[in-house]
């Protein structure tokens, strides 16, 4: 009688693994104990399993790693966020069998992610950051390389997992408008990234729906280094501004240390707000009105999207993530 031929589906259950790591022991590709790949290379010699036959089930071309992309000029401000984002991808990419590999972009230089891609050290990508003109999409795009954005993008066949930044940011602005607070300065940094867009458009939004005023020489962008944003601060406050809403917590750190050195008041002298709260604010007393989002959830979003686009399973082409507004005594009247 004819022995029935043995699955991979088989020796994953007799020896009580994935399907994953038995492709992993037989390819010879990605992160498992010594130990379970000599189990499953003497169970496939015992019942003379080919592994030939791993190429029609499991993909046998597949590395079972994917990569996060950095910005090579991210700031010390940055990293929280670079941290927490990475620890919800590789949480949920540990989960699936996958490992993580940490690759830096340069403007005008994406040569580490051309290597993994050259090498076929990956089996896709989750992008940090998005601009305008986004070199790395572009290079991704072309060599159909599945990628995931981990925020807006320009291009709307990117896919892009992001927080709800432009409702988040026309909330909190509508708030203060409500709270009778009418000559709202902002501060932003470099507009050719799309959150900031995103932060900017929620903004005037706020100003528009509200049918209030909104003094456009109030708002600042482009302002990118710590020289700036104090000329900035000094502006607003020859024009009497009430309030200052930065757009991210480097940012707000930044005015923040300005209104102490000149002996200004918040909120009695002038209130201050961020788009984006951190560690950076949270020690701050006054406590600082911001918005509050949960990074490990757009990591692990991101990292499980990624995965069912590599394994081509329907998924959204854009998925809003949500906030919470957090009013708090730098605003109050």
């Amino acid at each position: 009688m004819e022995t029935k031929k043995k699955t991979i589906d088989d020796i994953a259950r007799d020896l009580q693994i994935s399907k994953t790591t038995v492709s992993r022991a037989i390819s010879g590709k990605g992160r498992i104990s010594e130990e379970t790949r000599r189990r499953v290379l003497a169970y496939i010699n015992e019942y003379n399993y080919r592994p030939s036959a791993i190429a029609k089930g499991l993909a046998k071309s597949k590395t079972f790693n994917i990569a996060f992309v950095m910005p090579g000029d991210y700031s010390s401000s940055d990293l929280p966020f670079f941290q927490k984002c990475m620890w919800g991808i590789s949480r949920t990419a540990s989960r699936m069998d996958y490992d993580l590999i940490v690759s830096m972009v340069e403007e005008g230089d994406i040569s580490q992610l051309v290597r993994l891609v050259d090498r076929q050290k990956i089996d896709g990508v989750i992008l940090s950051r998005t601009t305008e003109k986004d070199e790395p999409a572009a290079y991704l795009l072309a060599n159909q390389i599945p990628f995931v954005a981990a925020g807006s993008a320009a291009e709307e066949m990117i896919i892009q997992v992001d927080n709800d930044h432009f409702s988040a940011c026309k909330e909190l602005t509508s708030i203060l408008i409500y709270k009778g607070i009418r000559r709202i300065a902002l501060i932003g940094g470099s507009n050719s990234y799309i959150v900031n867009q995103k932060r900017l458009m929620g903004f005037r939004e706020a100003f528009m729906q509200a049918g209030v005023f909104l003094d456009s020489s109030l708002i600042y962008t482009d302002v990118e280094n710590p020289a700036r944003i104090e000329s900035a601060v000094e502006e607003i406050l020859e024009k009497k501004a009430e309030c200052i809403i930065a757009m991210d917590d480097s940012i707000c750190s930044h005015v923040l240390s300005k209104l102490s050195r000149d002996h200004y008041r918040i909120p009695e002298d002038i209130k201050v707000a961020s788009f984006y709260n951190s560690s950076l604010l949270e020690q701050h007393q006054p406590a600082i009105t911001a918005l509050n989002f949960d990074v490990t959830e757009l990591g692990m979003v991101c990292c499980s999207t990624l995965l069912d686009a590599i394994d081509k399973k329907e998924i959204n082409r854009k998925t809003l993530l949500g906030y919470e507004v957090l009013m708090k005594e730098s605003t109050q009247k």
